[in-house]
């Protein structure tokens, strides 16, 4: 219900667009459920008054009302959904705070950069020069810009009550534009499955006034620094992380983990792409990384000796030492079912079991 009751104006256009649609499908749906019912009573057997006409085949006026109404149904349907969806884009600057309360001229939106992680959400105000994880503060009535990335795994940046979901991949960046425009918390999550960690992969989505948004960067500001040593930490998969702040972090940090290129001495992969296509051109790459060595053809995996191949856990192995069957201890046997007696040949007496 907490998409029923959003408090952003990006929400709210998304839930009236909810509502809409279901209304205008349900034009068709009750009265086609209603009718089921009134049919099934009219033509009953036992309706004395009941019209039996085995020549009917075609009534025009039938036709154009089955086929009529359904297609003005879809016609609405698709104009509203085009037109929404463009204005619905995340990409698109908002025009307007509030019904009838447009954006003021001049307003710069507030930065946030959104990191999706293992299982934490890393929330970047560059602007501001403070970091947090596992909460996001937005003032009331200022529109918000976000810049959306993960780290490793595909997530998706949900806040049902500012606006729709958006998908959060690794080495790209994703964007939303959205607004708060009532004060209280509520909750963010990913949408889409990561793992162990997903079900506590939360945020607190507070909505503060301006005062308040001051009051609550001056405290940020007294946190710890998130430089590169202690978001490699931060990157490690954890679960159930508190709320964390960060008074200063690194230049950059967001391009570099789009780029991952976080870590000293991992080459950006926008410089790598960018040294490909020099030398695809046949422009030398000054000050590039070199490309990465390819070794000749790669050898198919089923072509390979039994020794490159490696091999991995012995997961089927008994625990405790036991023997792989009670018929014949220790037969290597059981462990490929080559143990059991081959089935008789037709008419040949059963062996009875051991």
């Amino acid at each position: 219900m907490v998409v029923m009751n959003p408090t952003g104006d990006i929400a709210v256009q998304q839930r009236d667009l909810i509502l809409f649609s279901t209304g205008v499908m349900l034009l068709i749906i009750v009265p086609v459920l209603a009718l089921t019912v009134w049919f099934a009573w009219k033509y009953r057997r036992s309706n004395p008054n009941k019209v039996y006409d085995p020549t009917f085949d075609h009534s025009t006026t039938l036709e154009l009302i089955i086929w009529t109404c359904p297609l003005l149904i879809i016609i609405a349907l698709s104009a509203v959904t085009w037109t929404s969806t463009h204005l619905l884009d995340p990409f698109r600057p908002l025009e307007r705070i509030a019904p009838g309360k447009p954006v003021p001229a001049g307003t710069r939106p507030l930065e946030v950069q959104a990191v999706g992680m293992d299982w934490k959400w890393l929330f970047i105000y560059p602007d501001l020069g403070i970091a947090t994880v596992n909460e996001l503060a937005l003032p009331v009535d200022m529109p918000v810009h976000f810049s959306i990335t993960s780290t490793d795994q595909f997530n998706t940046f949900y806040a049902p009550t500012l606006a729709g979901m958006i998908y959060a991949m690794p080495t790209m960046k994703s964007e939303l534009n959205a607004v708060l425009n009532q004060p209280g918390d509520s909750w963010g999550f990913s949408g889409n499955y990561t793992g162990r960690g997903h079900s506590d992969n939360r945020f607190k989505l507070r909505g503060v006034s301006k005062t308040d948004f001051d009051k609550w960067v001056a405290v940020a500001k007294a946190g710890g620094k998130l430089d590169t040593n202690a978001y490699v930490a931060l990157a490690k998969p954890s679960e159930k992380v508190p709320v964390m702040r960060f008074s200063a972090v690194q230049p950059g940090l967001f391009d570099k983990i789009v780029n991952q290129c976080v870590e000293p001495g991992q080459p950006c992969m926008v410089d790598v792409m960018r040294g490909d296509m020099l030398r695809a051109a046949g422009k030398p790459a000054q000050h590039l990384p070199a490309p990465m060595p390819m070794g000749g053809t790669p050898t198919p995996a089923l072509e390979k000796a039994p020794n490159d191949k490696g091999s991995g856990p012995n997961v089927t192995r008994p625990k405790d030492g036991h023997p792989p069957g009670p018929h014949k201890p220790g037969d290597p046997a059981n462990r490929d079912m080559s143990a059991l007696n081959p089935l008789p040949l037709p008419g040949a007496p059963r062996a009875a079991r051991a």
